[in-house]
């Protein structure tokens, strides 16, 4: 049973359903049985280790690949069989792609354009992954996150109603990332599904309604970045500078506390949210002035290592 799978998706409104996908090359396996459900209108991202079998499940969604064994659907339509009229309701920004070295971002944007019948004008794009300045520069003189930006425009060219993207903030600088980020977020709210394969942590929390994370071509868990989170065993950190010493028996005593140390002046408590809350009250109740006071909790990044463990894989 897939953790965090408890939510009710109907099937018929799945604009994106995977089942029993299974994918190897040679002796190995690489995709186990993957099922997943992607409700239209929703961001839904997946994680994994390198090695995990994620791209292998997009380019299997995307057509490029043909599975083993399994069903995959998008918008009603299979990949393998349905191949023309995929290419109007999805968009691909894969993890890797080419273009020839001498086009122009603005021959490759109006050839792009030319394949559907009903584009967005790639003007706006262009205008929106801050590739104006860029039309006539050709691909082989484009830096890796401007060839990254270009890859999102033409992905998005033909109005999908579905968009993939494969590490979608690659090569992007932190200012580019959170630019695109916003990009990706509009192209929701114009009734994109996205489907996002990402490592940044940061990228999944921030965009996903719901992951999806792969171990070893299985999909172990599916939930809300919250909901993943709080399977995480990782405890709430609480440190802090007190204005006056507490009694030790008094910090070990509080509920949910697994550990309290001291040194120099500065207290460090281990425990649940139960345990934060409770320090609160006792400094109150105390009126000690607490300082470089923090509570840090479990994050998706400690969720993705308690489902995934730590070993690590070749990339795929």
């Amino acid at each position: 049973m897939v953790r965090g799978e408890g939510k009710d998706h109907a099937e018929n409104m799945s604009i994106v359903q995977v089942s029993g996908l299974r994918k190897s090359y040679g002796d190995k396996v690489v995709v186990r049985d993957a099922s997943f459900a992607v409700e239209e209108g929703e961001i839904f991202g997946i994680l994994g280790p390198n090695g995990a079998g994620k791209t292998t499940v997009v380019e299997c969604i995307g057509g490029l690949r043909v599975p083993d064994a399994g069903d995959i659907r998008v918008a009603g339509l299979d990949p393998r069989w349905d191949h023309a009229a995929m290419t109007e309701v999805l968009g691909v920004q894969l993890q890797s792609s080419e273009l020839q070295p001498k086009m122009t971002v603005v021959e490759a944007l109006e050839l792009y354009s030319a394949f559907y019948r009903n584009p967005l004008d790639w003007r706006t794009l262009a205008d929106r992954l801050a590739l104006g300045p860029l039309l006539h520069q050709r691909f082989g003189k484009l830096s890796g996150g401007q060839r990254q930006r270009l890859f999102i425009a033409l992905a998005l060219v033909g109005r999908p109603q579905v968009a993939v993207f494969d590490e979608l903030t690659t090569a992007l600088d932190p200012r580019a990332r959170r630019d695109t980020w916003a990009l990706i977020e509009n192209v929701r709210q114009s009734g994109v599904t996205v489907l996002l394969v990402t490592h940044y942590m940061e990228e999944a929390q921030r965009l996903c309604d719901r992951i999806a994370v792969l171990d070893r071509g299985r999909v172990v868990a599916i939930d809300t970045p919250s909901g993943l989170i709080s399977m995480s065993d990782s405890p709430t950190v609480i440190s802090f500078r007190p204005s006056r010493p507490l009694p030790h028996t008094d910090l070990q005593a509080l509920p949910g506390a697994v550990s309290v140390a001291e040194h120099g002046g500065h207290v460090t408590i281990t425990g649940t949210d139960e345990t934060a809350n409770a320090v609160i009250g006792l400094l109150a109740a105390g009126r000690v002035i607490a300082t470089q006071l923090r509570v840090v909790d479990a994050t998706l990044d400690d969720a993705f290592l308690h489902l995934t463990g730590p070993n690590p894989r070749g990339d795929n």
